[in-house]
């Protein structure tokens, strides 16, 4: 099942794309002909991403600048893209933070909208594209999970809790939008080389991840397409990050929890 074809009016809604493997998404997409469409809070980024696009590719490149966790905002999206004259046929939900340390002592409100952006966002703008997808008996959604939603994590529990519901999310549309022509892939990369531990807080997890678990953005944006190209439920880039995730799923909690609480000091 190939991505839907790329047209004058047809675009790759990519969010989170102002830096890492949003940006690298962006990039992969426009590599193989899609214009984009690049959502996300930092607009100076994602014009700088935007010209860097159209020049190196020759694609349509267009820029929202909107915060995915206000409804508001995010209601308003279809209709923004839909005046400049564009239709939605591929989705990259990739737009999301982390936290990490003990539950009780972290920030309530950033936990909170973390799961807003994380899981409700996701769930909004695929219910606002998708109907128009299986109308048209084409396109493609990517959901941007983690290899943390394989299995609970004492130290960042919301986190992992939040990328839990974005795979198991993913790969039920997987299972119910394929009759009707749609790619649906789960994107669940382990570390990967941005500065996403840094919004996280999670320097000190990073650090105590081995270097050959690490993938490169690029690298995980490329695997990501080539997954949903082949419409795959599931990329896990990374041998070793495919062997943490297979032990993870089918561990004995009893037996997994008091490992985890080891590695993510809680």
């Amino acid at each position: 099942m190939a991505l839907p074809v790329p047209s004058e009016t047809s675009t790759a809604l990519v969010t989170g794309a102002s830096s890492g493997i949003g940006a690298d998404l962006a990039r992969e997409l426009a590599a193989r002909g899609h214009g984009v469409t690049l959502v996300a809070r930092r607009e100076d980024r994602l014009q700088t991403l935007a010209g860097e696009l159209r020049d190196a590719h020759g694609v349509r490149a267009e820029v929202l600048a909107c915060d995915l966790a206000d409804p508001e905002a995010r209601d308003a999206l279809p209709e923004r893209i839909a005046a400049l004259g564009l239709t939605v046929e591929v989705l990259v939900n990739n737009a999301g933070y982390g936290s990490a340390g003990r539950f009780v002592g972290l920030d309530a409100t950033k936990e909170t909208g973390q799961v807003r952006l994380n899981c409700e966002a996701v769930v909004a703008l695929t219910h606002a594209f998708a109907p128009g997808m299986v109308g048209r008996g084409r396109g493609a959604i990517l959901v941007v999970a983690s290899s943390a939603g394989f299995q609970p994590l004492p130290g960042q529990a919301t986190y992992g809790a939040t990328k839990a519901f974005a795979l198991s999310f993913a790969e039920a549309l997987h299972g119910e939008l394929g009759v009707h022509g749609i790619a649906v892939t789960a994107l669940c990369p382990g570390p990967v080389h941005t500065e996403f531990m840094e919004v996280a807080a999670a320097t000190e997890l990073a650090s105590s991840a081995p270097g050959f678990a690490w993938v490169d953005s690029d690298e995980c944006a490329r695997q990501a397409v080539d997954g949903l190209v082949k419409n795959r439920r599931v990329v896990v880039p990374g041998l070793a990050i495919k062997v943490v995730t297979l032990a993870g799923q089918h561990t004995p909690r009893s037996i997994l929890l008091p490992l985890l609480k080891r590695f993510y000091p809680a």
